[in-house]
Order: structure tokens, then sequence, then C-alpha cells
């Protein structure tokens, strides 16, 4: 019984700290959360991430957003947001760095 209690606990995406917060366990979690906490506030449908990085307060993710879809879907609007999160997963800030067609290339 101890093992599979032991099992579960390893299969967690966060861990708990004495403070009983939950921390982020990598950047694919912190990816989601940043996403979710973006949808909730500009009310846009997430495309992707394009960026994750650690910083020393959480994480940084860049996160590309349908703004205005079009026909053809080559002009539909996107934009990318930066999205700071702590730790735990809470939403610092936001804020759209870049908006661009769908068939465009960077240059």
């Amino acid at each position: 019984m101890p093992e599979q209690r032991a099992g579960k606990a390893r299969t967690s995406r966060s861990t708990r700290t004495s403070a009983g917060k939950e921390h982020l366990r990598g950047a694919e979690e912190a990816a989601e959360r940043a996403c979710r906490s973006l949808r909730k506030l500009i009310r846009h449908r997430a495309e992707g991430v394009s960026a994750v990085s650690r910083t020393d307060d959480g994480w940084q993710v860049d996160v590309d957003v349908l703004e205005l879809p079009r026909i053809p879907d080559t002009t539909s609007l996107l934009a990318t947001y930066e999205v700071d999160i702590d730790e735990d997963g809470s939403l610092l800030r936001y804020r759209r760095v870049r908006r661009y067609r769908r068939g465009q290339a960077d240059t």
C-alpha cells in the first residue's frame, strides 16, 4: 500500500511547498497555465506557445493567439503575448509584443 501512494506522488504535475502552495514542475505545465490565464483575460484562442523560459520569479511564456480569423486563413491576424507567471502559476503580467498575419514570415 505505501508503494502505491509513493507511485501516485511521483506522477503529480506540481510539487507542494511547506505553505501548501503548489509549484509548477516544468516548462510544459508553465505553458499550459499561461495559456489558460491569458484566455480568461483576453477571450481569444491560443494557437500555440513559441517560447518558454525560466525567470527569477517563475516563468515567461510567449503565447501565440488568434485575434481575428479571416478567410482565407493565411490572412488571419495573430498576436504574440508575453506572459509572466510566478512559481505557483499565478499570472504576474502580460502584454502583446507582436501582431502579424498568419502567412507572414519573420524577417
